[in-house]
């Protein structure tokens, strides 16, 4: 329209956009997947590293690994073996755990934490084995985790540990060791699971799992990973991805100009801040050394 001030549109060429080439700084950086020949190299040497690799917390039967692990949520495996003799003591088997309450079950578990959840948890479960199974740890994936408080990590636990069933339990240790390696990338531990699961060998699940948790737990701890300890520090991605970070950061520092030193900083004199008496006694000394002002003549 005339006297409009918006710009008329270019007229379509009728060619399809183009799209960017990808180059190498656009292309992906992330490392492949480590192959299952490749994993199972990595956890070999990882198992003698870590020979005595096993859970650890104690326990005797499944159903006490059972409530071991679930009070281990949000604790520490050393804080819950403090709790758990006396416990299991008291309630060695899901009939005497079943006719507890939760104000009895509270004070003796308060030092793992979130005690008022687990107790309900654990009464739950006892209740649930008692209804369902006759009172017997089920050796089954899918009747474990419909228990009450229990989980996949919990009831891999279980499984792989008291039931003889192969189980690979998938905690915070084992989500970040097998990613920093590069034997799994994924960000769940179901996927991590899934991934690990289908390098390695059914009868090496369970171990390949504790390995993994005491590797985490004493060598690639979450901040300040001892890497020089680390039995794979070769073929570990997270260490070679540090190591090329913390070289592309050492700069050299520039040469001053010859005949020149470096400038300080410019900085304000300092002032004088007064000092409380101090500071009275120069001034008292101040008016004694002033002449004394003369006094006018007065009446006579």
């Amino acid at each position: 329209m005339p006297g409009s001030s918006k710009r008329a549109r270019p007229a379509p060429s009728g060619k399809a956009p183009v799209a960017p080439r990808k180059t190498a700084a656009t292309a992906s950086t992330s490392p492949a997947l480590k192959s299952a020949a490749e994993t199972q190299a990595i956890l070999q040497r990882l198992y003698g590293q870590h020979p005595d690799a096993t859970t650890e917390l104690d326990f005797t039967t499944p159903f006490e690994l059972l409530v071991a692990t679930i009070l281990s949520a949000q604790s520490s495996d050393v804080r819950v073996n403090q709790v758990t003799p006396a416990f299991f003591k008291r309630y060695p088997d899901p009939q005497r755990l079943a006719v507890a309450t939760t104000a009895e079950l509270e004070p003796q578990i308060v030092a793992t934490g979130f005690f008022r959840q687990k107790s309900k948890m654990l009464l739950g479960m006892a209740d649930a084995l008692l209804a369902k199974h006759g009172g017997q740890v089920p050796a089954d994936m899918d009747a474990l985790t419909a228990l009450p408080g229990v989980g996949r990590k919990t009831a891999n636990v279980v499984l792989g540990h008291a039931l003889g069933v192969p189980g690979m339990p998938v905690d915070r240790h084992v989500l970040r060791v097998a990613n920093r390696i590069g034997i799994a990338q994924a960000a769940t531990p179901e996927e991590v699971e899934t991934q690990l699961c289908a390098a390695l060998p059914r009868d090496q699940w369970t171990v390949a799992s504790s390995t993994l948790i005491l590797h985490g737990r004493r060598v690639c701890r979450p901040t300040q990973p001892l890497c020089p300890e680390c039995a794979v520090v070769a073929e570990c991605v997270f260490a070679a991805e540090m190591h090329t970070a913390g070289a592309a950061t050492v700069k050299k520092a520039p040469a001053s100009a010859p005949g020149r030193g470096a400038r300080p900083p410019h900085t304000e004199p300092p002032r004088r801040k007064p000092t409380g008496s101090g500071s009275t006694a120069g001034t008292s000394a101040a008016r004694a050394s002033a002449p004394a002002p003369r006094k006018p003549a007065g009446r006579r």
